[in-house]
């Protein structure tokens, strides 16, 4: 379960530390631009649309809302607090970053993933690299449900009875 947290946490981590804040190439001549968030979320929107599933006001929402989505919910995986709330939104979310990973693999469409703001086509490693990371959010997540039903490690074993 640690080792999922960790892993899906720092990965959650910086995938929305890279659309949001990474320095854009695109515009290397005009330092203005060059670290503006605002240019990074409008690059990460026309990323979104080519997906050609949601409207336009979706895009835009899923533009400005997942990067800092992302951010909050792997420090909050990694903290370990509430993991059973945060783990199962994790969950949620990678399995269907999972399902539009393979929609757009098995459509042949030519685009890039988005991920972690480089551009990197959607092919088989990247549909089976999701799939690894979903399997390993709902395996960190079920044992976050299973941990909770045991006892606390610290809370007093109870006293024998004499006989």
């Amino acid at each position: 379960m640690l080792l999922g947290r960790v892993l899906l946490g720092a990965t959650f981590i910086y995938a929305g530390y890279s659309k949001a804040f990474l320095p854009n190439h695109t515009f290397w001549p005009l330092f203005f631009l060059k670290f503006s968030i605002s240019t990074n979320l409008a690059n990460f929107a026309l990323q979104v649309e080519a997906f050609k599933l949601l409207p336009a006001w979706g895009v835009q929402f899923v533009a400005h809302v997942l990067p800092f989505t992302e951010i909050a919910l792997g420090l909050l995986v990694l903290s370990g607090w509430k993991l059973r709330i945060w783990g199962l939104l994790l969950t949620a979310i990678m399995l269907g970053f999972f399902v539009v990973v393979l929609r757009a693999y098995l459509l042949h469409m030519d685009i890039n993933c988005g991920c972690f703001a480089t551009p990197e086509p959607i092919n088989l490693k990247k549909v089976l690299e999701d799939a690894a990371m979903s399997a390993l959010a709902v395996l960190m997540t079920t044992f976050a449900f299973v941990e909770a039903r045991r006892p606390h490690p610290w809370a007093a074993a109870p006293k024998p009875e004499t006989v």
